[in-house]
């Protein structure tokens, strides 16, 4: 009898797991779906002159001008500036921007007097200290990553420190109570248990990243994406504006599934 509901038991868990791979199939089968559907159907309406091609271009123009970039060696040249452009902003902004909320919360005083100032420049729209930074350290790569970082160190900064508040007061009182130095609650209980909202905050600076990098090239420079857009713009080449939005899409999804890679990697270890 014992044997036979251990058996059920097992067949039960097994449909349940069959029914979370199944349903986990059907999800990614609709979203590739759903994109060859909007893919298809813009690239129909572009054929039979249900929309204004000039305006919208289609999927088979964005193909071509995709090809031409790579065929004259202006694709690697532009996507290489902005993707390394946009990944020095995210991976600076992340590291100093967590070490300032460790000091934060290390210093409860410092954090206090420099709060306001936090509020602040989270709310000063960061495109206008554009033409000061350019006059600052000059035009090209520096500025646009320094336009970059400080889009997310703000985000970082305040996304960390709620993270560290949050930890349990009874169980920091516990490790006092212990002896336990103030780094060691901050490396074994305060960082550990801070590092879902780290990824959290991870996913959110990836697609700030990539803003950040476009509107430093949209002010100024001579290579990337955001300078094939406004130059696209500027002599009216929408294909080529579309096909660099495409490209920029395209990058921001590697990037982000690469966080969330990491993210999966985490879970696996801890549990």
């Amino acid at each position: 009898m014992k044997k036979n509901k251990i058996e059920n038991y097992s067949q039960e868990h097994r449909k349940y797991l069959q029914g979370i791979k199944s349903k986990h199939i059907y999800v990614r089968v609709a979203q590739v779906g759903l994109l060859f559907f909007c893919i298809g159907f813009w690239e129909l309406s572009a054929q039979f002159g249900w929309i204004d091609t000039f305006i919208t271009s289609s999927p088979s123009r964005i193909a071509t001008t995709i090809a031409s970039l790579y065929s004259s060696g202006q694709l690697f040249t532009h996507v290489g500036v902005t993707l390394l452009e946009t990944v020095l902003g995210f991976a600076i902004a992340t590291v100093l921007g967590t070490l300032i909320a460790m000091l934060f919360w290390w210093n409860d005083t410092i954090r206090k007097i420099l709060d306001p100032y936090i509020v602040v420049l989270n709310c000063l729209p960061k495109i206008a200290l554009g033409p000061l930074i350019i006059i600052w350290i000059g035009a090209g790569l520096q500025s646009t990553v320094l336009i970059c970082v400080l889009i997310l160190i703000i985000i970082t900064i305040i996304s960390m420190v709620n993270a560290f508040s949050e930890c349990d007061k009874d169980k920091i009182l516990l490790m006092q109570s212990m002896g336990a130095s103030k780094w060691q609650i901050l490396t074994k209980l305060i960082l550990p248990h801070s590092i879902p909202s780290f990824i959290s905050m991870l996913k959110i600076n990836v697609g700030m990243s990539w803003v950040g990098t476009i509107i430093g090239e949209y002010i100024v420079s001579d290579a990337g994406l955001g300078h094939l857009i406004i130059y696209g713009s500027s002599v009216f080449r929408l294909d080529l504006v579309m096909s660099s939005i495409v490209l920029l899409c395209f990058l921001a999804c590697i990037m982000y599934f690469f966080v969330a890679s990491i993210e999966k990697l985490i879970r696996k270890k801890r549990g």
